[in-house]
């Protein structure tokens, strides 16, 4: 799962195994991760990794004097990843265009100010093209990306790297190469399914380059997304994804809108080809690297972790997920427990991302082991659990709630 159904919140999860509630994120180009969480990047470059971020970053503004979005204060919502732990970062404030960014016909919301591309360690590329920075946006990334790993490796030195992509984010333009691989098709799926492949193709460089340098048996490399797809039913544009068959999408938080691939390559430690169905969550990166190195954060800090580390079920020695997944957001809240989803709508609304057709309460129990599509509410055949998962929930949402507030520094 995204620990969110939109893409800011679900990367702090990433970088600090926590709820976004908690550390001030409730969604998109909103507020900034707060310079008291501690991050991945900063526990492992305490411990002489290399660590480098590249891509999308959205977790706070990259100039101190200017953002892309309205209404958000730059100056106090600065925050870069060379600030959160980073040593090396070419990225992004927020999305840009998956083809020739820096063309202003390309430019994400018609803002052609440079402030909204690329910084590479705190420089601005107001020229990006003068820099090479032309084509296809994730080869871009892979660019500076891989040099960083490379580097790294030769020297024998442990790393870690954030790859963000852009795509297939909007706005979504394809090039040439691929756009020529899918005739037949309509345009905007065509667009679609070239940014996906782009991908694909630097992920496959990526791979390569760590077999090439001889670290990809001691490199665990985890992919995923950070929400559910975009794209209205019925007016997609060039967001062609979907959640099928699970209900909602992009900003909900039944399954379409949260429940995301999850992929592991970690040669000689995560069986080849082995999937599970046991929930995990994008919160689980920090506790399980963690728990890898066999690293302990200091005993002063009380703070709570929403994530828990994966390595037992890596290991094949649990076949449980050890604690519930709370999510909070857009209007609802809700708490999975490995079988049963919980949900509170409080307003009993039909959000616009949920496209299912399911009479709508104030609190609604799925079973997901036989309801995926989360189309039968079964809380009266269920009253218990339901009220045991609502007691959780309410103290859960309660702890975020502290933590919101500054509880936890």
């Amino acid at each position: 799962y995204a620990a969110a159904p939109v893409c800011s919140p679900t990367r702090g999860s990433v970088l600090t195994g926590r709820h976004p509630h908690r550390y001030g994120i409730p969604t998109a180009n909103k507020g900034h991760l707060k310079r008291e969480e501690i991050t991945i990047a900063e526990v492992l470059k305490d411990q002489g990794y290399a660590t480098g971020h590249f891509g999308k970053w959205h977790l706070g503004t990259l100039a101190p004097d200017y953002s892309g979005k309205k209404g958000r204060d730059p100056e106090k919502n600065h925050l870069t990843p060379g600030m959160s732990g980073f040593g090396e970062w070419f990225s992004t404030e927020y999305s840009v265009c998956t083809w020739d960014p820096y063309d202003p016909e390309n430019a994400h919301n018609g803002i052609t100010d440079p402030r909204v591309l690329f910084f590479h360690n705190g420089r601005n590329i107001v020229d990006g093209p003068a820099e090479g920075l032309v084509g296809d946006t994730a080869r871009m990334v892979m660019d500076k990306a891989l040099p960083f790993i490379e580097k790294a490796s030769k020297e024998e030195q442990p790393f870690f790297t954030v790859i963000w992509f852009h795509a297939p984010h909007e706005p979504v333009v394809g090039g040439p190469e691929f756009l020529a691989m899918y005739p037949g098709l309509d345009e905007n799926t065509q667009h679609y399914y070239a940014v996906i492949t782009a991908v694909d193709r630097q992920m496959g460089r990526l791979r390569d380059s760590l077999q090439e340098w001889g670290v990809a048996d001691d490199t665990m490399l985890w992919f995923t997304a950070d929400n559910g797809p975009e794209g209205n039913p019925g007016k997609k544009g060039r967001s062609q994804g979907t959640a099928d068959p699970f209900r909602g999408r992009k900003r909900s938080l039944y399954e379409g809108g949260v429940r995301v691939p999850g992929l592991l390559e970690w040669p000689g430690k995560a069986e080849a080809g082995r999937d599970t169905s046991v929930a995990s969550v994008t919160s689980d990166y920090f506790a399980t690297v963690l728990d890898v190195l066999g690293y302990k954060l200091p005993v002063e800090d009380r703070r709570p972790y929403d994530g828990v580390s994966l390595l037992p079920l890596i290991e094949g020695k649990v076949s449980k997920r050890s604690a519930p997944i709370g999510f909070q957001g857009h209007g609802l809240a809700t708490l999975n427990d490995n079988r049963f989803k919980l949900v509170h709508n409080p307003g009993k609304k039909r959000l616009k991302s949920d496209n299912g057709d399911a009479p709508i309460s104030e609190w609604e129990l799925y079973d997901l082991k036989t309801d995926q599509g989360e189309a039968h509410n079964v809380i009266e055949q269920h009253a218990k659990v339901a009220a045991r998962m609502r007691k959780q929930l309410e103290e859960w949402q309660a702890s975020c709630e502290e933590s919101s507030n500054g509880a936890d520094y």
